[in-house]
């Protein structure tokens, strides 16, 4: 009796939030969480819960440019060394973006290892905008190479990270950052203090922040003056910019 051959996992991307295929403009891909190892596939239902209430506030506030969000679900939970897998899928929602869009503007929007993945495939030619939130990097190792920030040149760049967060050194975050501002200006960071890794104290402060600048960043939009502050102060101040309490809810919702 002949084996069956077992299925190729595929990435794929979440139903469309937004305008109608033709009015969109530009598109956030959502990267949720993962694992540091694990081959299973993740649940398309936690995934997308996830990052829902973070894709409404975005369209919100940006539905009259024409964005549209996804969620990109991947192949496998976990990073899994160089592998990369989240970073991989992430690049490949970027070209299935290109297929049924066009040539529109795309900004990857990552939480926890997707924010990671969100950096790493942020060197796509395609993608014009990158925010990491709480963003799962590595400890940082003589033996192996930092994490590449070249690829980060030409993008614009926000980190968002919380000063508690127990299950990422925020330092991390911020070293990286540094090093990605040395080749790029338009990189900012802000420090949510005393919150932790899923950013729940301070989460509409997050959302409206990240918010405002997608809607910068792909729209040409006026940021706010907290971001335009950021992104021009040099380091470590651009970098360690307070999120304040509050922030945004005097802004469009």
């Amino acid at each position: 009796m002949a084996q069956q051959a077992t299925p190729v996992r595929q990435a794929r991307l979440g139903r469309a939030l937004g305008p109608r295929e033709t009015a969109v403009s530009g598109v956030v891909l959502l990267l949720p969480d993962g694992r540091e190892d694990s081959e299973r596939r993740p649940s398309a239902l936690r995934s997308a819960v996830s990052v829902r209430p973070l894709a409404r506030r975005l369209l919100r506030v940006s539905r009259e440019e024409g964005l549209a969000a996804h969620t990109v679900h991947y192949r496998r939970l976990g990073w899994n060394g160089e592998e990369a897998d989240p970073a991989q899928d992430a690049s490949w929602a970027v070209d299935e973006v290109l297929r049924r869009y066009g040539d529109v503007s795309v900004c990857l929007v990552g939480l926890g290892m997707g924010g990671r993945a969100a950096l790493r495939a942020g060197g796509h030619e395609a993608v014009d905008a990158v925010v990491a939130l709480a963003p799962r990097l590595p400890e940082e190792d003589t033996a192996v190479p930092p994490e590449p920030v070249k690829q980060l040149v030409g993008r614009r760049v926000l980190l968002v990270h919380g000063t508690s967060d127990r299950r990422t050194d925020p330092e991390r975050s911020f070293r990286l950052a540094a090093r990605a501002k040395k080749a790029n200006r338009d990189v900012c960071r802000f420090e949510v203090h005393s919150d932790g890794h899923g950013l729940r104290q301070y989460r509409s402060e997050v959302y409206a922040l990240t918010a405002d600048f997608v809607r910068g960043a792909l729209f040409g939009r006026p940021f706010s003056r907290p971001v335009q502050d950021a992104l021009a102060a040099p380091p470590p101040l651009g970098l360690r910019m307070p999120l304040a309490a509050g922030f945004g809810q005097s802004r469009p919702k």
